[in-house]
């Protein structure tokens, strides 16, 4: 166990922290290295953790991303990988926007069930909520777009409306045509480079994968 944190303790001395460009209260932890996760292989640990679990940083970010939605519609926010305070957060700042579309709207936030097949699906008590409706996907981390994807299924399966896509991070700028507003991007972490695992450079430099990482954290080897 101890040589166990001594390594977890190394790899985080690395790591650097970037305040998101309008609101000094949102910050983002970098930690440089070789990372995998399930799609794909990263040379830096994007972490969201503050973001994610902590009062005034979900709400902070929240308000930074309602800004690109005061002229869009948006009955639910479908939150993904660990976003449900900010998307509670985010359905009030939209609500509390005077002279918008969602102005005094009741916004319904959820977070799809995945079954045993590992297939995401909503019970019928909660279908109400994403049949017709204008469906705004919160996710955490967007770096090759397949975790989207996935979930764009999944919505189409039940009818939902993909009427806007929100994260804290994206490597990219759409998605089929739908942009992706996010409160850091590429602009702000232009060393950030994902590539499959089979065009990785650092596998083919022969550098160790540091850790397997997901939208919960991540895990040395």
């Amino acid at each position: 166990m101890k040589a166990h944190l001594s390594q977890t303790q190394i790899m985080e001395n690395r790591q650097i922290d970037i305040t998101a460009k309008n609101n000094s209260s949102v910050k983002l932890g970098l930690i440089p290295g070789h990372f995998a996760t399930n799609h794909s292989h990263v040379n830096y640990f994007v972490d969201m953790t503050t973001i994610k679990t902590q009062y005034r940083a979900a709400r902070e970010a929240a308000h930074e991303l309602a800004k690109s939605y005061q002229s869009t519609e948006i009955n639910t926010i479908l939150c993904f990988e660990g976003t449900e305070m900010i998307g509670a957060f985010l359905a009030h700042e939209l609500n509390s926007q005077s002279g918008t579309l969602n102005a005094g709207q009741d916004i319904s936030v959820i977070t799809p069930e995945t079954n045993m097949n590992n297939q995401m699906i909503f019970r019928d008590n909660l279908q109400k909520y994403i049949y017709n409706k204008n469906i705004l996907l919160l996710m955490s981390s967007v770096s090759t777009g397949k975790s989207i994807a996935r979930s764009v299924d999944c919505l189409n399966y039940y009818s939902g409306k993909l009427t806007a896509i929100a994260a804290i991070f994206s490597a990219l700028s759409d998605y089929q045509g739908v942009e992706i507003d996010s409160v850091f991007s590429l602009e702000d972490l232009p060393e950030y480079k994902t590539a499959l695992p089979s065009e990785c450079e650092l596998c083919k430099k022969g550098a160790k994968v540091d850790a397997i990482v997901n939208s919960f954290g991540y895990s040395k080897i």
